[in-house]
């Protein structure tokens, strides 16, 4: 009989445990994409690769029709042209594709290089932000919220319209 007490004993005591290290982690969590875009830094850079972007879209499409028209007149001109001549304009068009898949690719990597070095201090800052909103709120844990992450949670654990004004705050000081 004492050996069941006991066992019942453990159970309640390890339970009560278990409840109070519950009742002591407070977790939240933050969406740093939209804190990121809602914070006026975030606006203005936002801006600034849209503008940049927008630019060498249209300096991209204005080659590709230029590339295009190049293959029609080619196209066209075929028949009339001698093989050698064929293999020739064929080889120049060949050569200004591989040039413009290139120039794609590299404006890609450097509109990603500006946004990574445009958000960067955003980040850092958000994050002394984040360490104030957690602080103040008494939080264990703070969760970034994406797909992978944070599948579900009660909107009221949700810390990013606070990040945003803590950011806002600090940034006017």
């Amino acid at each position: 009989m004492k050996t069941a007490q006991w066992i019942l004993g453990l159970a309640v005591s390890s339970m009560a445990v278990t409840a109070g290290a519950q009742e002591a982690t407070k977790i939240g969590y933050v969406d740093l994409q939209k804190a990121i875009q809602e914070t006026s830094t975030g606006k203005k850079a936002k801006g600034e690769l849209e503008k940049e972007f927008n630019a060498k879209k249209a300096e991209l499409q204005k080659k590709e029709a230029d590339l295009k028209k190049m293959a029609e007149d080619l196209e066209k001109k075929k028949v009339a042209l001698s093989d050698e001549m064929k293999a020739k304009k064929q080889q120049e068009l060949q050569v200004e594709m591989m040039k413009f898949q290139r120039e794609v690719t590299e404006s890609q990597q450097n509109i990603q290089k500006k946004e990574r070095d445009l958000t960067e201090p955003i980040l850092k800052k958000l994050q002394a932000s984040l360490d104030q909103v957690a602080k103040a709120k008494g939080l264990s844990v703070v969760l970034e919220k994406s797909e992978q992450s944070v599948l579900w949670a009660k909107k009221d654990l949700d810390l990013t319209d606070e990040l945003v004004k803590e950011y806002e705050k600090s940034a006017k000081k």
